[in-house]
């Protein structure tokens, strides 16, 4: 029996940006999966270690599931940005290798807004978009970190706070960071 690989949807606009009125970092995404989407907020999958990982490395609770509040704070009271590469595109399902027809969000204007000193994505996929879309517009160099998502086993949450704290910590306030 053959496998049939999902038809190609045209999905967008992606989610607005998460943050405050300043930020001296920002994370990317690529695009909001389909469980982010369907929750309407960043990080949407249940498994994505992305929220209990901005928790440890800010001090903070790690916000339930369905909090968006709390995680909206943890990003806010930090002074992060969140964002996707993307705004809009065709893709399979919930596949990053399969996005093509992009559609980039205008990243040099929100940098410039909130006065972002560092970009950093959240795995390579992200790092590659950022780079070919957005980079010649705002001479930032974005710096790709292992992926958060669970399809990337290979990091565990504690090694994951170790490599993104590295980049996000002179960035953060100092909170004492919760060791996982």
């Amino acid at each position: 029996m053959a496998v049939t690989k999902a038809a190609y949807t045209h999905v967008g606009p992606g989610l607005p940006p998460l943050h405050g009125q300043r930020a001296g970092a920002l994370i990317l995404g690529s695009f909001p999966s389909p469980k982010s989407r369907e929750q309407g907020f960043f990080y949407g999958h249940p498994q994505n270690r992305f929220w209990p990982l901005m928790a440890a490395l800010t001090g903070s609770p790690v916000p339930q599931h369905d909090d968006i509040a709390a995680k909206k704070q943890i990003i806010i009271q930090n002074g992060m940005a969140v964002w996707d590469v993307i705004r809009s595109c065709e893709i399979r399902g919930a596949s990053d290798a399969s996005i093509r027809s992009v559609e980039p969000n205008d990243l040099a204007a929100l940098i410039a807004e909130l006065g972002v000193e560092r970009v950093v994505c959240n795995g390579s996929t992200s790092a590659r978009l950022y780079r070919k879309y957005a980079l010649p517009h705002t001479g930032l160099e974005g710096i790709a970190l292992p992926s958060t998502s669970p399809a990337n086993a290979s990091f565990r949450l504690d090694r994951l706070q170790q490599v993104w704290g590295q980049v996000l910590g002179p960035f953060l306030p100092r909170r004492g960071v919760t060791k996982l």
